[in-house]
């Protein structure tokens, strides 16, 4: 039917792109339709319907995609394809062509977005670094919609890219940090950075003379690199970067669904190695991760330390919350308990050191004490625990126990006993230690000989051994009060205690008998 309304369009003297328009279709494919007899297109669409192509599989999340965002390129077709299937392989032009086909079949019409590019002359290797920032807003999985905010960063000469996302407004310290993970990412820094004219950054332009706001200007001092502030409306200074925005935007984030923020990046990361940095630069004509592994080499490198003056003068800071952890790149790491404060400045400094960069240093904001050091976890989610940050609370026991050993004369059996109890009693050590103390405190006299006694016996219980002591003490009592009465007990006790004496009659009449 498609066949015979092209040529009857075109018998009306119907323009190729008012048909092309009229049906949806290509102007190459309508071409194709005008060239062919009635006998070639009735073969060709049977060859068509019989020959199974590579993405039929995963034609339903295809056809679901273009219905719902119509305007999707087959970049990102490919792209949420490799998201969801990664074991996939195929090539740019058999997606393109397939997502063409599936256009016009469902009569699919794609919602043009022009990118635009500007020419720009190609910087040397390790010269300059562009930084811009975006927003978005995302659907989430609950229907609702979310902003959310996003720093790029992108190497002038081979166009490698960078991006972290916030769901609040990006602050000065915030900017900072991002940097520091920039750095980081690229190992290494470059001689420029570019800014726009952005107050998280700048006060002024004054002129040409910039004025940087305080906290900056002490990280711009520290890490070394030249600052170029583009004027207003001046895509020829930044446009790379724009660009990046742009393909953030209209790829990765562009229809996607938001989860939560730790989610958010580490797709933003997977997007960049397998999309962002991967796929033909149009400028360059190669791929970014390739030409980066050059221009990496020609990078500045950074000290992994930031002094006080910088730290400080610039707020890395990270809050401390209730459970005493501090949140760094999706995880938690955690500070001594106690350092979290119900009404005071919870407010602390990190730094990133080592020799590689794996380690957290977590600093006091008041005297520059180190509150705790944790090796970088490259997983998400996760909590990074210092065991001696939690409560001691074998402290107090280890101190009973020591303080009743300490009533014995026989410290090392005392000491052994105590620990076998204990092993025996684990979810009650210190109720058994304080029946301990109370019996040493109150029966000092005993508790070597109770303690003899139990090991023979292998009574091993704090009520055992206080029924010991209170067994020898009764014993030693009644040996006590026999050794103290006059041998002749009997005798004394018949004086003390006169027997009763009856008449015979009265036995003969209980027995029933005669008197005679």
């Amino acid at each position: 039917m498609l066949y015979l309304e092209i040529h009857q369009m075109a018998k009306r003297n119907f323009s190729v792109s008012r048909i092309a328009k009229q049906f949806k279709i290509s102007r190459t494919t309508v071409y194709k339709y005008l060239d062919m007899t009635f006998e070639e297109a009735q073969q060709s669409f049977g060859e068509g319907m019989k020959k199974t192509k590579k993405l039929d599989q995963y034609l339903d999340w295809i056809l679901a995609w273009l219905q719902e965002y119509p305007h999707l390129s087959a970049a990102q077709i490919k792209d949420w394809l490799l998201e969801k299937f990664p074991h996939l392989q195929v090539g740019d032009s058999t997606v393109r062509l397939y997502i063409q086909q599936v256009r016009e079949k469902y009569q699919i019409e794609k919602i043009v977005k022009v990118r635009h590019y500007e020419a720009i002359p190609q910087q040397p290797m390790g010269k300059q670094l562009q930084v811009d920032w975006g927003e978005t807003k995302q659907k989430t999985v609950e229907k609702k919609e979310v902003k959310l905010y996003f720093i790029a960063f992108v190497l002038a000469h081979s166009r490698y890219k960078y991006m972290e996302w916030q769901d609040r407004p990006f602050t000065t310290q915030d900017a900072i940090r991002c940097h520091e993970n920039a750095f980081r990412h690229y190992g290494g820094k470059t001689e420029e950075i570019v800014y726009d004219q952005d107050h998280l950054l700048t006060v002024s332009e004054n002129a040409g003379e910039i004025i940087l706001t305080a906290a900056f200007q002490a990280y711009v001092k520290e890490r070394k690199f030249r600052v170029h502030l583009c004027r207003k409306a001046d895509p020829e200074s930044k446009g790379m970067i724009e660009n990046v925005v742009k393909y953030i935007k209209g790829n990765f984030a562009d229809s996607r669904v938001f989860k939560d923020i730790e989610d958010w990046n580490e797709r933003a990361s997977q997007w960049l190695v397998r999309t962002g940095n991967h796929n033909v630069h149009h400028t360059i004509k190669k791929r970014p991760d390739e030409v980066f592994l050059l221009e990496k080499q020609h990078l500045h490198p950074v000290s992994p330390l930031l002094s006080k003056e910088s730290t400080i003068g610039s707020s890395i800071s990270r809050n401390v919350n209730k459970d005493n952890t501090i949140r760094f790149e999706s995880n938690r790491y955690s500070v001594p308990i106690g350092t979290y404060k119900a009404n005071g400045d919870n407010k602390v400094f990190i730094q990133i050191t080592g020799l590689h960069q794996d380690t957290l240093i977590i600093r006091n904001s008041k005297n520059d004490e180190i509150l705790a050091k944790h090796v970088i976890s490259k997983e998400k989610g996760i909590l990074v625990k210092n065991r001696s940050h939690s409560r001691d609370r074998s402290k107090g026991i280890e101190v009973l126990k020591s303080s009743i050993v300490a009533a014995f004369e026989n410290v090392e059996n005392a000491n052994e006993y105590l620990d076998e109890v204990l092993n025996r009693y684990p979810r009650y050590r210190r109720d058994q230690l304080e029946i301990f103390r109370s019996i040493a405190q109150n029966e000092p006299n005993w508790i070597e000989q109770a303690l003899e006694k139990c090991r023979k016996e292998n009574l091993y219980s704090a009520n055992d051994f206080r029924d010991i002591v209170y067994y020898l003490k009764k014993l030693a009592h009644e040996k006590s009060t026999l050794a103290a009465e006059p041998k002749n007990v009997f005798t004394k006790r018949k004086s003390v205690y006169p027997i009763a004496k009856r008449s015979l009659n009265a036995y003969t009449s209980i027995l029933g008998g005669n008197k005679s």
